[in-house]
C-alpha cells in the first residue's frame, strides 16, 4: 500500500540516440532552430563558459550547461584522442534535457550525436549569410570523420555544389567520403591542400592543431569555415587568412577565449581582439550584411557552444514528441 503523500514511481526517462538523433532533424533543420533561438533573444555572450577538466591517459572531459526561458540542459562530453586506435568514437556523451520552470529531467540524448548534428547545422546557418549564392561552387573540405559526413550535407542544404574535393590524411577515410558524396549526385574526388586557391567554399573539419595550407591562396571571393578546435593554442587556418579575412564568430567573448584560429594571431600581433566582423546573431538578424562580392575572404570560426546543443536538443525531442513537465 502506497503511504500518504508518496509520489508516483516516475517513468522512464526518454532516450534519444543516434539513430533516431539523425532520423528527426537534419542539419537544416537544426539551423532553423538555431536562427529561431536568436531571433528569440537569446544572448550567446551571456552563454556558461565549457569546463574542461583534464583526464589521465591524454583525454579531456567537457561540461556545458545552458537554460533559457522554456528549458535547462547540461553535456557531458568526453574527448578520447585514442579512441579511433581502439576502434571507439573520438567523442563520447550525454545530454540531459531539463524542463525550465520545474528542472525535472525530459530526455537523455547520445551526447556524441548531438554534437555530430549541431555543429554542422551551426555552419549551414552561417552559411547562408556568407557562402556565394547564385552559382554551383567547388567546395574543399579537409577531414574525412563524422564532422566531414555532416558538414557535407549541411552545405548541400544551403547551396548548390559543382565538386567536392576531399582532402584527408587518411586516404581509405577520405575515398570513403568521396563516394558517399558521389552517392549523393555530387562530383567528387580526393586532392590537395594547395587547392584551395580554386574553392569557393572551403571546410575544416579536423583535429588538427596547426594550419592545413596557406592562406594567401585563398580568392578574395570564398568562405571558409572552420571547426575543428576549441584550444586557445590548436588552429586549422594561418595567420595570414585571418588577417585578411573578414572574421565571423558565434560569440566574441568565446572566440576570444578558446578559438587559436584567433587567439595566435593575436599574440603574433597580426590582428587585435577587434579585428572580429561580426557574430553569428549579427548576421541572424539583419544587423551584418555580406555584400554580393565581397572584397576578402569570409571566414567563420566556430568552437561549439552550449546554447547551440540546448536549441537543437529542444527541437529534437519536440520532433520526438516529448513534452514539456509542466
Amino acid at each position: 500500500m502506497k503511504a500518504a503523500g508518496a509520489q508516483a514511481p516516475r517513468a522512464r526517462l526518454p532516450q534519444l540516440g543516434a539513430g533516431e538523433i539523425a532520423r528527426l532533424l537534419s542539419p537544416a533543420g537544426a539551423a532553423d532552430a538555431l536562427a529561431a533561438a536568436l531571433l528569440g533573444g537569446l544572448d550567446p555572450e551571456n552563454c556558461p563558459q565549457r569546463t574542461a577538466l583534464p583526464v589521465p591517459g591524454g583525454g579531456e572531459l567537457l561540461l556545458m550547461p545552458a537554460a533559457s526561458g522554456t528549458h535547462a540542459g547540461v553535456k557531458i562530453a568526453g574527448i578520447a584522442p585514442g579512441n579511433p586506435a581502439r576502434g571507439l568514437p573520438r567523442i563520447t556523451g550525454s545530454y540531459l534535457l531539463l524542463d525550465g520552470p520545474t528542472l525535472s529531467p525530459l530526455a537523455l540524448l547520445d551526447g556524441a550525436a548531438l554534437t555530430a548534428l549541431r555543429t554542422p547545422a551551426v555552419s549551414a546557418l552561417a552559411l547562408r549569410h556568407l557562402a556565394p549564392a547564385g552559382r554551383p561552387l567547388r567546395m574543399l573540405l579537409f577531414g574525412s570523420g563524422p564532422q566531414a559526413y555532416g558538414h557535407l550535407e549541411a552545405a548541400l542544404s544551403v547551396r548548390e555544389l559543382a565538386e567536392v574535393v576531399v582532402v584527408g590524411r587518411n586516404p581509405a577515410g577520405a575515398r570513403g567520403l568521396v563516394a558517399h558524396a558521389q552517392g549523393l549526385g555530387v562530383p567528387a574526388r580526393t586532392g590537395r591542400a594547395a587547392e584551395v586557391a580554386e574553392a569557393d567554399l572551403v571546410v575544416c573539419c579536423t583535429t588538427a592543431r596547426e594550419p592545413l595550407f596557406d592562406g594567401r591562396l585563398v580568392s578574395s571571393g570564398a568562405t571558409v569555415v572552420a571547426v575543428g578546435s576549441h584550444e586557445p593554442t590548436a588552429r586549422e587556418t594561418d595567420t595570414e587568412l585571418v588577417r585578411r579575412s573578414a572574421v565571423y564568430v558565434e560569440s566574441r567573448a568565446a572566440a576570444l577565449r578558446e578559438a587559436g584560429d584567433l587567439l595566435v594571431p593575436q599574440a603574433q600581433g597580426a590582428i587585435g581582439p577587434g579585428h572580429i566582423t561580426g557574430t553569428l546573431g549579427d548576421l541572424v538578424s539583419g544587423r551584418t550584411r555580406v555584400g554580393a562580392e565581397p572584397s576578402c575572404p569570409q571566414l567563420f570560426k566556430s568552437v561549439g557552444m552550449a546554447w547551440e546543443d540546448l536549441a537543437v536538443a529542444v527541437a529534437l525531442c519536440e520532433a520526438a514528441g516529448v513534452s514539456s513537465a509542466t
